[in-house]
């Protein structure tokens, strides 16, 4: 008798400061996800093209309207569903601790610790794989 190994789900990760990308990582691979990381947008439809992830989390220096059309671009460019969550963190515009959909499955957060942010991929992705 086999057993499959259950697919951990995949994370792309859009940050534009190294450092940050890759704590990031080390922190969602402690939690049991697999990342792809990507530095700005092209590598992020690189990425998703290859990796077809099961969530965004994105941050980049840019304004929010700029950081909203992006995950629709990435999304529309990599053909992925909008199914596909996009959570942009780390928004100075909204208070800390926040979190709020401002569209189709995107969400803005400013997190107070990382334990937030976990906290909601796991609601995001459970919500996706439970449709």
């Amino acid at each position: 008798m086999t057993f499959e190994q259950p697919q951990l789900p995949i994370v792309l990760v859009l940050e534009d400061v190294d450092e940050t990308r890759y704590l990031i990582e080390k922190m969602l691979v402690g939690s049991g996800y697999c990342v792809a990381l990507a530095r700005n947008e092209d590598d992020a439809i690189v990425m998703a093209r290859s990796h077809t992830p099961d969530l965004i989390l994105m941050s980049l220096g840019l304004g929010t309207d700029r950081l909203i059309a992006a995950a629709h671009r990435i999304r529309q460019q990599a053909a992925l569903s909008e199914e596909v969550g996009v959570v942009i963190f780390y928004v100075p515009t909204i208070p800390e601790g926040a979190e709020m959909e401002v569209d189709k499955n995107v969400y803005l957060t400013r997190p107070d610790n990382f334990n937030q942010v976990r906290d909601l991929l796991q609601r995001l992705l459970c919500k996706a794989s439970c449709r």
